[in-house]
């Protein structure tokens, strides 16, 4: 506990509080608004929300919660894919616990086991192996789903499977990359964004220098973050004192874990079996290209879009839902019309709702009477920066 509770001391938090409020206040003076800063990564939505780091900040700061929940992300129609695999015979679907839950066109994983199809939860990729080698009598898929932060494990199970000569496993591969994302979200053209809390799993494997483009060619501020409380509010000091000064540049905060070069072996298990789809369709942001990656043709034996045919088509988001205006920034989760109504985490209408680390679930947990506040503030039509700090 002792190491936990070193990166959430409340004294620390004040003097770094203190720090954020008269930066940002000269920010907005200079800026005539509000600072933008996206955290890329759903693990800090996710912190930002459970620690109330929202609710601390000053009105002259506002936190954009961007689209590194890959649960978040996934299209309805990858959905439908999935469902139409686990419910053909002689197959076991297996996922994430998250992501049983994404709902589909007609109905989720979830609901696809409800109605008898073998869908199992798994902790990780070589559960789902174990349970190929189990049943050498049927065809075991694993959802393979996530930024770089997994796909060193996928990559290193399908290795596994064809040196343990285990036929009957394979892929649907879901895995999406995050640099493209990234970019396709400063090309945004209705998106203002002064800099970044950069993702801290991802950039375990990846390292930091794929981040470089961000501050060489678009001159924002990037910090990898981690996760603690105290983590974020440095990270958000150390982009506002860049912006103070003028500067763009990749700082490591989360040092204590992240690699400069990332992790060399992981790189490597992903560049041997995957390689990047021409693109790939995300949810709320659209067709996205090279963000998505699929297995390389030596190893098509393992790849379920190859052994399964499934549907493949692109199915548009509820006309209700506005999952995809919460993803860019342009709304809060509590604007959209179908939050708290249609849309819960217990009835999910967007995926957003769906994983923990989704803007719409982590606020609808950790929003509490706030919340109402805020739903009262918004009917009046309050503008944000005002409503968000009911």
């Amino acid at each position: 506990m002792k190491h936990v509770d070193e990166f959430r001391d409340p004294v620390k938090a004040k003097v770094l509080l203190k720090e954020i409020t008269v930066i940002a206040k000269e920010l907005k003076e200079r800026l005539k608004r509000p600072v933008y800063i996206m955290e890329v990564c759903g693990g800090h939505t996710h912190s930002i929300f459970r620690y109330g780091i929202e609710n601390m900040l000053p009105e002259t700061i506002e936190l954009i919660h961007g689209p590194g929940c890959p649960v978040c992300v996934l299209p309805m129609g990858r959905v439908d894919d999935c469902v139409a695999i686990a419910e053909r015979d002689n197959v076991i679907f297996t996922t994430f616990g998250d992501a049983i839950r994404v709902p589909g066109s007609k109905k989720s994983l979830l609901q696809a086991k409800a109605e008898g199809a073998d869908v199992r939860m798994v902790y990780s990729p070589m559960d789902a192996l174990s349970i190929a080698k189990n049943n050498p009598d049927k065809e075991v898929v694993f959802f393979g789903l996530g930024f770089e932060t997994t796909m060193p494990s996928t990559a290193l199970t399908v290795l596994k499977a064809e040196a343990d000569g285990i036929n009957n496993f394979s892929l649907f591969c879901n895995h999406i990359t995050i640099i493209p994302t990234v970019k396709a979200v400063l090309d945004s053209p209705d998106l203002q964004l002064d800099g970044f809390l950069g993702p801290g799993h991802v950039s375990m494997v990846i390292g930091n220098k794929p981040y470089q483009f961000i501050a060489e060619h678009y001159n924002r501020p990037v910090v990898v973050a981690g996760f603690e409380p105290l983590d974020i509010l440095q990270s958000l000091w150390m982009v506002l004192k860049q912006l103070q000064a003028g500067e763009a540049r990749i700082e490591n905060q989360y040092n204590r874990i992240v690699p400069e070069e990332g992790n060399k072996m992981a790189l490597e298990a992903i560049a041997k079996t995957f390689e990047l789809r021409e693109f790939f369709e995300w949810r709320g942001l659209g067709s996205i290209d090279h963000s998505g990656v699929q297995l390389k043709a030596e190893y098509a034996a393992f790849d379920a879009e190859k052994k399964f045919i499934v549907p493949a088509v692109t199915i548009a988001d509820p006309k209700a839902c506005q999952c995809g205006e919460v993803l860019k920034g342009a709304i809060k989760p509590w604007q959209c019309k179908v939050f708290a109504k249609a849309c819960t985490p217990e009835t999910p209408l967007g995926a957003l709702m769906v994983s923990s680390e989704g803007s719409c679930a982590a606020y609808h947990q950790f929003g509490g009477d706030r919340l109402d506040a805020v739903q009262a503030k918004a009917k009046l039509n309050i503008p944000i920066n005002e409503a968000r700090n009911a």
